[in-house]
């Protein structure tokens, strides 16, 4: 069964950092891209990272560059995304998400979905 199980949210100050992370299990890790997801309250889910684990490439939406990282542990078939100098706007529930590495992670649909962690920004 495939499943993807995020962690690491919670609730941090403004300017704070959380590191989440995105447990892959049922595929062959090394054949997919996982990618980073979020969605604010009352808006629609947008994409803010990605990484092809098979070649560690990596795409980042303008707005994070610079203060968010995400990297994958091929060992432990996870990915982590390292967030930083958080905002208050950047609240939300954030998904991780797998596609076929053969695809275009930064705007192709993707396969799988985990459940999603809560982040809260407080000001």
């Amino acid at each position: 069964e495939v499943q993807l199980v995020e962690s690491g949210g919670g609730l941090v100050q403004a300017g704070g950092s959380l590191r989440l992370s995105c447990a892959a299990f049922g595929f062959t890790f090394e054949d997919y891209a996982i990618g980073w997801f979020r969605q604010a309250p009352g808006k629609e889910r947008e994409a803010i990272s990605c990484i092809s684990v098979s070649d560690a490439f990596t795409w980042y939406v303008d707005s994070v560059k610079g203060r968010f990282t995400i990297s994958s542990d091929n060992a432990k078939n996870t990915v982590y995304l390292q967030i930083s100098r958080l905002k208050t706007e950047e609240t939300g529930v954030y998904y991780c998400a797998a596609l076929d590495s053969d695809n275009d992670c930064s705007r192709d649909e993707y396969d799988f979905w985990g459940q999603g962690t809560q982040v809260t920004v407080s000001s």
